[in-house]
């Protein structure tokens, strides 16, 4: 009987010897496949890059007349018999807007001392005029207005007459601008400074109307994140940056911001590469797999 078992297991034993070392050839192929696989977690990142900023102070204000001349007859006692023009209208120098009559009969005539634009008028047919009753008419001298605003201390340090401005006008779009004046004095309760800006356009202005003027004051270029690429916390500014594939922490100094981007003064390099959407989840020494943002994800 112990014969007769020994040569039935024989060809199990030799079976089993054989899976056997398929098994322990195969392992170290599994191993190596595993090593192989990527680790971490899949983040879009892309390359910190140079970008020009530049450095705009804003001022929001109201559009004023630069210089408005009031016209009155220079006697008393005169009728209003005529009225040539209205609120609105442009005038040149000497043009006549209006005939009076005196007492003793004749006509005089009302004219424009300047060129300018018609912003009120109180002439009608009838009404009786005067060297010190209420102006005839309001002009505003050559058309010229400005725009008057406030700006923190900080700002008009930066500011110089002759700087252009970019200026959105409620009800009249986009014209241009320069800075014309600066105040010498600071409001002493808001610490804010009174801002002329010169407006430079042909289209009509409603005076009183609301404006925002944008003054480039200089540029700045250096190292750019996109502002997603950025967090704030109890740390401090911290970008989250892809070194041999795992997650660093670096603590940055901001500067300019335009267009969803940021500028970097201090803490980052060009071309390092940057977590383009940092998150608390990730953290410092995280394994990561790096994917490139597209042109148009950026």
């Amino acid at each position: 009987m112990p014969a007769f078992a020994a040569r039935d297991l024989a060809p199990k034993l030799t079976a089993l010897i054989t899976a056997g070392m398929i098994c322990l050839s195969t392992t170290p192929l599994l191993a190596a496949d595993e090593d192989a696989a990527p680790k971490g977690a899949a983040v879009t990142v892309l390359k910190a890059a140079k970008s020009c900023f530049a450095n705009i102070v804003e001022v929001s204000g109201t559009i004023i007349p630069r210089e408005e001349t009031q016209v009155r007859p220079e006697r008393m006692g005169l009728k209003v018999t005529e009225v040539m023009v209205d609120a609105g209208d442009s005038v040149s120098a000497g043009q006549v807007m209006a005939k009076l009559s005196p007492p003793e009969g004749g006509s005089i005539s009302v004219q424009a001392p300047v060129a300018g634009v018609i912003s009120a008028s109180t002439a009608s047919v009838g009404a009786m005029a005067s060297a010190k009753g209420e102006a005839l008419f309001s002009i505003i001298a050559r058309g010229e207005f400005d725009l008057v605003g406030m700006v923190p201390t900080r700002d008009i340090q930066k500011l110089q007459v002759n700087q252009t401005a970019r200026i959105k006008v409620i009800g009249a779009g986009e014209v241009d601008g320069k800075v014309r004046r600066l105040s010498t004095t600071v409001e002493p309760n808001s610490q804010l400074a009174q801002v002329f800006v010169g407006v430079t356009t042909n289209r009509r202005l409603l005076v009183n109307s609301s404006g925002r003027a944008q003054i480039k004051t200089g540029q700045s270029c250096g190292v750019a994140v996109p502002l997603t690429a950025i967090l704030y916390g109890s740390a401090g500014t911290v970008v989250q940056v892809v070194r041999r594939a795992r997650v660093e922490t670096r603590r940055v100094e901001t500067g300019l911001m335009a267009a969803g981007q940021v500028e970097i003064t201090s803490g980052l390099q060009e071309g390092d590469i940057v977590v383009a959407r940092a998150g608390a989840l990730l953290r410092e020494g995280d394994p990561v797999r790096a994917v490139t943002a597209s042109a148009d994800a950026k």
